[in-house]
């Protein structure tokens, strides 16, 4: 807004930090989420000059990209990777102890470790940690979440007006339309949607409209019809409706995050070998949690090979 003015933040930043990150743009932090801008003003004094600079060139490939089968492919992959046993599914970890090594206790189990990695939604870490260090844990549980729902839509191509041309829209809070976003999921990606039909998602929800998934599912659905039929021409009943539910599931790096998590890693820094990595931390986005992860299970490593039992 003091850059840019209030026509650029309600119209551009705005709805995009809705879109991107489900949240709201009067609370985020810039500083955690977007540090080259806050560098580029500091350094140069101008963003767009700072910027222009850089000379960033479109990945021929577009802005978004995906897998053919679908994120699944990710962790089935990284699950083929892994040796035979080592991995146990669905099995809750109920506390966290230590007695010279950790205790994690799952279940009727109880593993020893010398070093643990917790790569966990933030409040799950405090779950966690609640009874091996209480301070820890409340810095965790403070880190503010969001909730979400998306709803897919099947429709007869036919029956949708609009050229679909692009990847979809993000939507400012000033128009009043209930949706953050709304992605055009098979002009996205080949492979989405059958010949002669197409597939199209709304998002609801997000850090500026927190009650909206206290609605039926019926009544979410319904909304984001409506509002997709209005922007886009659709006439008549999707031939195809999925519903999904994200509680909490979209970590809030409000204005004092990167001081929360620097209190984080010192308090972390007197319980040698115990880590942690996830988008309630340092990372949001699959490229930047990948790396996030590779630099916590390096350091996880390190510490294992440089202490004995």
């Amino acid at each position: 807004r003091r850059r840019f003015g209030t026509e650029a933040l309600d119209y551009l930043a705005e709805p995009l930090l809705a879109g991107i990150h489900a949240g709201d743009a009067e609370r985020l932090s810039i500083q955690a989420l977007f540090p080259r801008f806050a560098d580029a003003e500091r350094r140069a004094g101008s963003v767009l000059r700072s910027l222009g600079s850089l000379h960033i060139r479109p990945s021929p490939q577009g802005a978004f990209v995906s897998l053919p089968g679908g994120l699944g492919e990710l962790v089935d992959t990284v699950s083929l990777a892994l040796q035979p046993g080592t991995a146990r599914l669905s099995a809750a970890v109920t506390a966290l102890g230590r007695t010279g090594v950790f205790t994690v206790e799952s279940g009727d189990a109880s593993l020893q470790a010398r070093a643990v990695i917790l790569s966990v939604p933030a409040y799950a870490a405090a779950g966690v940690l609640r009874g091996l260090d209480a301070t820890l844990a409340g810095l965790c549980d403070a880190v503010p979440y969001a909730s979400t729902a998306t709803i897919a839509l099947g429709y007869r191509r036919d029956q949708i007006s609009h050229p679909l041309a692009g990847s979809g829209f993000v939507v400012p809070r000033v128009e009043g339309n209930p949706l953050l976003a709304a992605t055009w999921v098979s002009s996205k990606w080949p492979g989405r949607a059958p010949d002669g039909h197409v597939l199209l998602r709304g998002f609801l929800g997000g850090g500026r409209d927190p009650h909206r998934l206290d609605r039926t599912d019926e009544e979410l659905i319904k909304v984001t019809r409506d509002a997709l039929a209005d922007t886009l021409g659709i006439q008549g009943s999707p031939v195809v409706t999925r519903l999904s539910r994200f509680p909490r599931q979209s970590p809030q790096y409000e204005v004092g995050h990167l001081q929360r998590v620097a209190a984080i890693e010192a308090r972390l820094a007197s319980l040698p070998g115990l880590f942690m990595a996830g988008s309630g931390f340092r990372a949001i986005g699959i490229p930047d949690c990948i790396a996030d992860g590779r630099d916590t299970a390096a350091r996880a490593a390190a510490f294992v090979a440089t202490t004995g039992m």
